[in-house]
């Protein structure tokens, strides 16, 4: 028999996206799974769509507020499948998903967790960009302590036995705890890579301030976490994670607020993040940053705003051109 795959999603008033990520998950090629969707104590219409799918392979599971985390370890505890997939109630897979994945892992049967690429999409679905491939298999402990490659919990496909042998979630870790999470496992597990896009990662615009500030002040934890847990040869590698996380706080920042006070804001970090690893002063999505920084802080609104589309014209033909690479 085909092992059973458990798909985890945990939902927070996602009355606008949860039916069409529900079905994501019934379009897949590969048709052994469940669906344990554990509400987190949704306060729109969310359980009373999820309560009218016919669907005998779902399971909905409410509880009171408690984070993300909390209702994927609520969801872990309930999961009866060999393998566990996480997915955000707003995100998305294509069809080939699990099945490419699932084989990826049997192919690889020391393999612990199957990861492949994200694509970002805006609150109707539609296309941003690409994340960045990469192509990191077998012991990727150094990448990940680097930065969190798995841009969203809604990407990799994992055993359950890996799961048990690390632990939960860290449910005290707001944020990051994805990838806190991921440290344990690479620290134990090989990956093995599926070099597709597979998982469509939804944006939201006009994300508030709070939200950056919390996801910076957790990530800052779990690198101090993390490289306490590590050895002596990790070490030096220290100041270049911190520097990834300062450049993604910037980017952040230039994305989802946009404003001069973002601008000021980035800047801080890309000056924090440059003094930390100087070599990114030659890197061209770091000037990238440099320069959306100062459109956004010294020029009117109208002339920054129209200069900062023609970037994001520009990164879009950049995108296509690294998948039409990735994909030959």
């Amino acid at each position: 028999m085909q092992p059973l795959v458990s798909v985890i999603i945990p939902a927070y008033n996602a009355e606008s996206t949860i039916l069409e990520t529900i079905r994501s998950v019934q379009q897949q090629s590969y048709a052994r799974w469940e669906i344990i969707v554990v509400d987190d104590g949704s306060r729109d219409r969310t359980l009373t769509i999820l309560q009218a799918i016919v669907e005998p392979r779902l399971q909905v599971f409410t509880g009171d507020n408690a984070g993300a985390a909390a209702a994927r370890n609520r969801g872990l505890k309930l999961a009866q499948g060999e393998f566990i997939a996480f997915l955000d109630a707003d995100d998305l897979w294509t069809k080939d998903k699990l099945q490419l994945q699932l084989e990826a892992l049997e192919k690889h049967p020391e393999a612990g967790v199957a990861y492949s690429w994200a694509s970002f999409i805006d609150a109707n679905g539609n296309f941003l960009y690409y994340q960045e491939p990469v192509f990191y298999q077998g012991n990727v402990y150094q990448q990940m302590l680097l930065v969190n490659f798995l841009v969203c919990g809604s990407i990799p496909l994992i055993r359950k036995q890996a799961i048990e042998s690390v632990g939960e979630f860290n449910s005290e870790i707001k944020s990051a705890h994805d990838w806190d999470f991921w440290l344990r496992l690479a620290a134990k597990y090989p990956f093995v890579l599926v070099p597709k896009y597979q998982t469509f990662y939804r944006q939201f615009p006009g994300s508030i301030s709070a939200n950056i500030e919390a996801r910076e002040k957790y990530s800052l934890l779990v690198v101090e976490k993390a490289y306490h847990n590590a050895g002596e040869d990790y070490q030096y590698l220290k100041p270049q994670t911190l520097a990834n996380i300062y450049q993604l706080i910037a980017r952040l920042y230039l994305d989802r607020q946009g404003d001069s006070q973002a601008g000021l804001q980035a800047i801080n970090r890309l000056a924090q993040a440059s003094q930390l690893n100087p070599k990114l002063l030659l890197n061209f999505k770091f000037l990238r940053l440099v320069l959306k920084s100062v459109l956004i802080q010294l020029l009117p609104p109208q002339l920054s705003n129209y200069l900062v589309r023609k970037l994001r014209q520009f990164r879009a033909i950049y995108d296509t051109k690294i998948k039409a690479s990735s994909s030959s």
